[in-house]
C-alpha cells in the first residue's frame, strides 16, 4: 500500500531510553504530547530498562506501573551498579530490533544517550552495532564518575545532537555541561522543569529542521 517513490527520504530511527523509575510505555506518552507533524516524521522504538525499580517512582500517581530502571547509583552520581550489565543489554537490544540511526534519551536515559557516542568510539560499548550516528537529549547531564567520563567524553561528541533545556530543571547546569561536549549541538530552551516538555511553534520548526538534516545526512550515506 505504500507507493514511496525513490526521492523519500526514510524517517530516523531512534531507540528511545526513559526516566529513572519509569517505563517504555511511559515515555511513549510523554513523548506523544508533541505535535503530529513532528512525530510524522520520526521512527521511535520504546524500551523498557532492565532492572525492575527498587525504590519509590516519582511518577507514581501520575503514570501506573511498572518502572524500571537503567542501572543503580549512589546520593552523589559517582557510583553505579549494573552498568556494564545496562550496557550489554542496550546492545543485545539493538541487535534484535535495530539497526537504529541513533538515541532519544529523557534524564537517566538522556545520561546513557550522551556517553553512548563516546563509550562506543572507545570500544567499551556497542561493538557489535553501526556507530551511532544522531541524538536527541532531554533533561540530559554528564556520567560524573571519572571510570565512565574519561571514556565517554575524552573526545568531542561528534555526532549531531539536538538537546532540550528547561528553564528550572535541577539538570539545567549539567546539560549545559554536555552540551559544550558536543561537536554540533542544536539546544531548544523551554520554560518548565526536568520534563519531556510541549514543543511550541517555534521549537517544533527547531525539531523539524534537526530531522529534517538527520534524513539528508542518512540518505547520503546510503547512496
Amino acid at each position: 500500500m505504500e507507493n514511496q517513490n525513490k526521492n523519500t527520504a526514510r524517517k530516523p530511527r531512534f531507540l528511545c531510553l526513559h526516566g529513572f523509575r519509569t517505563s517504555g510505555d511511559i515515555m511513549k506518552k510523554q513523548i506523544h504530547k508533541w505535535p503530529q507533524n513532528v512525530l510524522d516524521k520520526l521512527d521511535l522504538v520504546f524500551a523498557d530498562a532492565p532492572f525492575p525499580c527498587t525504590g519509590k517512582s516519582d511518577v507514581e500517581g501520575i503514570f501506573d506501573p511498572p518502572y524500571y530502571e537503567w542501572f543503580q547509583f549512589n546520593k552523589e552520581f559517582t557510583e553505579y551498579t549494573n552498568f556494564d550489565e545496562c550496557l550489554r543489554f542496550i546492545e543485545d537490544y539493538m541487535i534484535k530490533h535495530g539497526p537504529f540511526d541513533g538515541f532519544l534519551g529523557f534524564s537517566q536515559g538522556a545520561i546513557l544517550s550522551g556517553a553512548l557516542p563516546g563509550l562506543q568510539e572507545k570500544g567499551v560499548a556497542l561493538t557489535k552495532v553501526p556507530k551511532v550516528k544522531f541524538l536527541i537529549i532531554i533533561g540530559g547531564a554528564k556520567f560524573l564518575a571519572p571510570s565512565v567520563a574519561e571514556k565517554a567524553y575524552s573526545s568531542p561528541i561528534g555526532c549531531p545532537s539536538l538537546h532540550f533545556i528547561g528553564e528550572s530543571d535541577f539538570l539545567k547546569q549539567h546539560g549545559k555541561d554536555l552540551i559544550e561536549s558536543c561537536v554540533e549541538p542544536v539546544v531548544i530552551h523551554h520554560p518548565k522543569g526536568h520534563t519531556v516538555p510541549r514543543l511550541d511553534d517555534k521549537s517544533s520548526n527547531v525539531m523539524i529542521d534537526f530531522i529534517e538534516r538527520v534524513q539528508k545526512d542518512i540518505s547520503k550515506t546510503k547512496e
